[in-house]
């Protein structure tokens, strides 16, 4: 995807939910503070938090289009993830904020006086959000912002919030009876669980989440597929923005193959995934004796066996030297790496006597 068109996209898509959300806060705002419903001036409030939002989710996207420098080698991409973080905090404090006073007016209730054209403007606003948080939202997917994504959830949120809002007022209009308060704490308390589930996605891209299973198949697959590849393992993505990212791959190939050969292999592979995925890969490789493929197959067959282990790959024997080396892919739930290390190598070596066995554990990073 072209850079400049997908900061192009989220800023417009920005700009269009910093105005709904000014229109829908004036509209909001006026009917709270003419019927006297907190809920509707809390439902303002958010729609203004929203509108700060977009704001900072161009000001971001703008940011990470810098260019990379001296200090930042891997450029500024990861200023969208800070954003996304900023965006999580607002919403988080303007639902702290919105439930303390939502909580005064539990205790000291105040019947809102609503007209029939205030509800009107409520029912219209609320078809106007789910419009604008699914516009949003399918925005943030296509041109892969995590700002937009939550901007846009956020949205669809609200709709039904402010459903809630619109019910708490027809009870007020039909009724004469006040639930303002306890409506704007249900409103707030979803606002603070929003909030805190933005926060944690977006910390969790800055630590480094694992890949999309989707993206690191297809690029193994795309590796596979170039002639001279007999596998591809130990794939490892470094993320530096949504648009921007290196890693590292092993490849194994045949060990008749030159060094001319492999360094013309290598170039494709690179070549294939940067164009296809915008990714730069370091790759390294396992070379193969595929006269020794009966004993490798043992060996995979042996490893396999063990709780845990979900492949094996580089294996390579050397008779001269007399030495056995293969990694052995295990999930996070093995714990006694060392007992399992010593149990793969007296079985390997109940196979190879007299060989030397040296197991690599690698954990289960992309798949």
């Amino acid at each position: 995807m072209d850079p400049n068109i997908r900061q192009k996209k989220i800023t417009q898509t920005g700009f269009i939910g910093i105005a709904a959300n000014l229109i829908l806060a004036g509209f909001k705002a006026a009917i709270g503070l003419i019927a006297g419903a907190v809920s509707i001036v809390l439902d303002a409030v958010n729609n203004l938090t929203d509108a700060l939002s977009s704001v900072i989710t161009i000001v971001g996207v703008k940011l990470a289009r810098k260019k990379p420098d001296q200090k930042h080698p891997f450029g500024y991409g990861r200023i969208e993830y800070f954003s996304a973080i900023l965006i999580a905090a607002i919403i988080l404090t303007a639902g702290v904020t919105s439930l303390i006073e939502s909580v005064k007016k539990i205790f000291d209730p105040e019947l809102p006086d609503f007209s029939v054209v205030s509800l009107v403007i409520i029912a219209v606003a609320i078809g106007v959000k789910i419009a604008l948080g699914t516009y949003v939202k399918k925005q943030g997917e296509t041109y892969r912002s995590d700002a937009l994504v939550s901007s846009g959830k956020d949205a669809l949120f609200d709709a039904i919030l402010s459903t809630g809002t619109l019910i708490g007022a027809l009870i007020a209009f039909f009724f004469k009876f006040s639930v303002d308060g306890y409506i704007g704490a249900v409103i707030s308390a979803f606002i603070i669980k929003a909030g805190i589930e933005a926060l944690l996605e977006s910390v969790g891209s800055v630590m480094g989440a694992r890949p999309e299973a989707e993206t690191t198949k297809a690029i193994k697959e795309t590796v596979r597929s170039i002639d001279g590849v007999k596998g591809a393992y130990d794939l490892i993505l470094h993320d530096y923005g949504p648009d921007s990212a290196i890693g590292s791959i092993h490849v194994e190939i045949s060990d008749a193959m030159t060094a001319g050969e492999l360094h013309a292999l290598t170039k494709k592979i690179q070549t294939a995934v940067f164009e296809q995925f915008r990714i730069f890969l370091t790759v390294g490789v396992y070379a193969i004796d595929e006269a020794h493929n009966p004993v490798r197959e043992k060996i995979h067959a042996l490893a396999m066996s063990h709780e845990g282990v979900i492949g094996t790959h580089g294996i390579y024997i050397d008779d001269e030297q007399k030495t056995v080396s293969f990694d052995t892919v295990v999930t996070f739930t093995v714990k006694d790496r060392g007992a399992l290390c010593a149990d793969l190598a007296k079985e390997v070596q109940n196979i190879l006597p007299g060989y030397t066995v040296s197991v690599n554990f690698d954990s289960d990073y992309s798949d």
